[in-house]
């Protein structure tokens, strides 16, 4: 598999389909680390937008949108298991919103663990190496 990995590869390997997948292309990962990048923040029509602007908050979504993409490029041909976001903790924001940002945006997931009942990232959504919004998001596996 060559990177990066475009919209295709996202949209058949995630849930999150049409303009709720946020992601534009996987840059590289390893066995427990993944670099993504999105450039449509700044579109008028983000689904996450909200009077007029997209809040930080969304950058929790796209630090999961990744978290889920290394987990299905980590389960290679067994496909991903299906999961939800159960919790999100030491979120930290560094600035008012997302949309107002230039330039691509740049997301790093790293696991913390995991198990048969879900998985644990620690996320990093930056642009031009200015931290946005980092965390962590602990995804349940549906049973």
């Amino acid at each position: 598999m060559s990177l990066p990995l475009g919209r295709d590869w996202l949209a058949s390997h995630l849930p999150h389909q049409g303009s709720m997948s946020l992601l534009d292309e996987i840059v590289r990962w390893d066995a427990t680390t993944i670099l993504a990048r999105a450039r449509r923040h700044g579109d008028a029509d983000h689904p996450l937008r909200r009077g007029g602007e997209l809040p930080i908050a969304a950058g929790i979504e796209y630090g999961a949108q990744a978290a889920a993409a290394h987990g299905a490029l980590a389960a290679g041909s067994a496909g991903p298991q299906a999961g939800f976001l159960a919790s999100m903790r030491d979120v930290s924001f560094h600035a008012r919103r997302l949309d107002d940002i230039a330039g691509p945006l740049e997301i790093v997931a790293e696991q913390l663990g995991g198990g048969a009942a879900g998985v644990m990232y620690r996320f990093r959504v930056s642009a031009a190496e200015r931290p946005l919004v980092e965390g962590r998001v602990t995804v349940a596996f549906r049973r």
